[in-house]
């Protein structure tokens, strides 16, 4: 239990999202929420997405985990405050969690160099699926890392921290290899094929 909130409160970190520097996109802060992406886990299982407004602040953010019932879930906090790319980012980012086995998987401490390895990972598959879905995928992904840079500098992140994330999005849009192919790959090394 304690691993997954681990993962969860990790992602919600690494995931956030505010208003700030989408000004110029709307001047409520206010966006329409998404639909949500096909997801799968790696065993076969639909992952559901539950949408939850942000209680306290102006910040969106996902967590993977599996629900009181054992359901895969991925909760969606206060996605109102995103801009879409970056919604969708983060919803490919925590479904890739899923599609990975991190949720069952034993948590690796946190900022370790294998928890950072899943969160690229996972990066790496959400940027993979929005190239290979979108034909204007490097557009979406544009606007996705300008929304998550400013967000990220916003709460507090090293600027090192913001540009080998950034960095590991932009070299993974560019590899010669398909987002299910790279899954297989990562599923077959991990033993889960």
């Amino acid at each position: 239990m304690m691993q997954r909130l681990a993962i969860a409160l990790f992602c919600t970190l690494i995931s956030i999202s505010a208003t700030v520097g989408n000004a110029a996109e709307d001047t409520t802060g206010s966006f329409a929420v998404t639909a949500p992406p096909a997801c799968a886990n790696n065993l076969g299982e639909t992952v559901t997405f539950e949408n939850r407004p942000a209680a306290r602040n102006k910040l969106a953010a996902g967590m993977a985990r599996r629900d009181s019932q054992g359901v895969p879930v991925i909760y969606r906090f206060g996605y109102e405050n995103a801009p879409p790319a970056l919604q969708q980012f983060i919803d490919l980012h925590e479904c890739a969690h899923h599609q990975t086995g991190d949720i069952d998987r034993p948590h690796p401490p946190r900022n370790s160099p294998a928890h950072m390895m899943n969160e690229s990972i996972a990066d790496c598959i959400a940027i993979l699926r929005i190239r290979d879905g979108d034909e204007d995928g490097k557009t979406v992904m544009n606007a996705a890392v300008l929304a998550l840079t400013a967000d990220m500098t916003t709460v507090g992140f090293a600027v090192t921290t913001i540009e080998s994330r950034v960095s590991n999005i932009k070299n993974c849009f560019e590899k010669p290899i398909n987002a299910s192919a790279f899954l297989s790959e990562i599923l077959e090394y991990r033993g889960l094929k």
